[in-house]
């Protein structure tokens, strides 16, 4: 999982982005992490489903931030088609 955001030649980062993505049909695979808030997380879980986009978990939204190659905590991130 860490090689496919870290090694990923399109991602983005930030809930308004990936919601974004899935939306327009953009996203390959979204990453969300366990410490995020509630509403976040199931907003996208929910997208994730309804969209057949897979789903990773991180542990830590500092860990997936740090994944990202971004200095901020991030709930969400996503490798792009």
């Amino acid at each position: 999982m860490e090689h496919e955001l870290l090694n990923a030649e399109k991602r983005i980062a930030g809930t308004k982005q990936v919601l974004r993505a899935l939306n327009a049909g953009t996203a390959a695979k979204v990453f969300l992490a366990k410490d995020a808030d509630g509403f976040i997380y199931h907003r996208i879980q929910n997208l994730c489903t309804e969209k057949a986009t897979p789903v990773a978990t991180v542990d830590t939204m500092q860990e997936l931030g740090r994944l990202c190659g971004v200095s901020v905590k991030t709930a969400a991130a996503a490798v792009l088609k």
